[in-house]
């Protein structure tokens, strides 16, 4: 009899970030602290297509831009002795939105909390991939409460032509990020969910493009809850919906635009359901995922008890 690779009872509800757990860029805070204006540098970062292209390039990674950007600021003194250890301390100063980052604990007890649930050890995981830095976001309040983070990251070393991996001139002396290592966009974001999907993150040896049969994967896409806020979640959305896992759509309170912007997306399939950004107990957010999650556990209960059944058989009885 085959063995299943994972028993597939972990359900993942998986984050965007900026404006989706808090109510603005996160960078802002980054900005404040080198007394940068915000506006100015978003400005810029959005002429730079157009300043590449008026310069002969053609291909540009637009999403990309903004972390070069930065890099321009760390090189020009705008942003002296920017590491990754400071990017981290600024994250500390983010501030969430409403029942954040209890909820984030909160809801993840409520599985073990249902006996049935926990007589199948289902689990809750959170993760959240961005595109915005990683290191803001293990400084954050929500850090501890999460299991994994994919987002953008920079390096302080750099490594000369021939290097050994111990030459001194791997750790420049005036120190600060230097190189940028790895970066998500909007569509690269659909990979980390595969990595969460084959559990290519909690198994290194699982290489996320090899081929797996979807009864062997850790995370099945009906495991997964993906909450975000905008238009630029589509590529995200339309994987998790496509495949039978569960869309919300998040709006910050008060605010028409983005309450239009979020009713937009279900209007056009994108997402099951929206909500205000609120994340307190009783919210129809907070009711709505903590919802979702207790009917992904009722299936997986019920999709257990019927493979069981499956396997062992109709019990002997007596011929007449």
């Amino acid at each position: 009899m085959s063995r299943r690779l994972f028993p597939q009872n972990v359900i993942a509800m998986i984050w965007d970030f900026d404006k989706t757990l808090i109510p603005e860029n996160m960078q802002g805070p980054l900005f404040r602290h080198f007394d940068i204006d915000e506006d100015d540098f978003w400005e810029e970062v959005n002429g730079l297509e157009g300043f590449y292209r008026a310069h002969g390039s053609d291909l540009i990674q637009s999403d990309h831009l903004y972390l070069h950007h930065i890099l321009s600021y760390v090189r020009e003194g705008r942003m002296p002795g920017l590491t990754n250890t400071l990017l981290r301390e600024v994250g500390a100063g983010l501030g969430f939105y409403e029942g954040m980052p209890d909820f984030l604990e909160s809801v993840r007890k409520t599985v073990p909390a249902e006996p049935r649930f926990a007589e199948h050890q289902i689990t809750l995981e959170h993760y959240i991939v961005s595109t915005g830095l990683r290191q803001m976001i293990l400084g954050s309040a929500v850090a501890p409460f999460v299991d994994g983070v994919w987002a953008c990251e920079y390096t302080e070393l750099t490594a000369p032509p021939g290097y050994t991996g111990e030459q001194d001139r791997l750790f420049p002396p005036e120190g600060g990020i230097r190189q940028l290592i790895y970066t998500i966009d909007n569509t690269s974001k659909t990979r980390a969910v595969f990595e969460i999907n084959k559990g290519a993150n909690t198994s290194p040896s699982i290489d996320v493009n090899a081929k797996m049969a979807h009864a062997d994967r850790r995370v099945p896409f009906q495991n997964m809850i993906y909450v975000a806020d905008g238009p630029s979640d589509v590529p995200v959305f339309s994987v998790v919906q496509a495949n039978g896992g569960r869309t919300y759509a998040v709006y910050r309170p008060g605010s028409p635009n983005e309450l239009g912007q979020a009713a937009r997306l279900l209007e056009q399939g994108r997402v099951d359901a929206f909500g205000e950004a609120d994340y307190s107990d009783g919210s129809h957010t907070a009711m709505w995922l903590t919802h979702a999650v207790e009917t992904i556990a009722e299936r997986i209960v019920r999709d257990r008890a019927e493979a069981l059944s499956d396997r062992m058989g109709p019990p002997p009885r007596h011929v007449d």
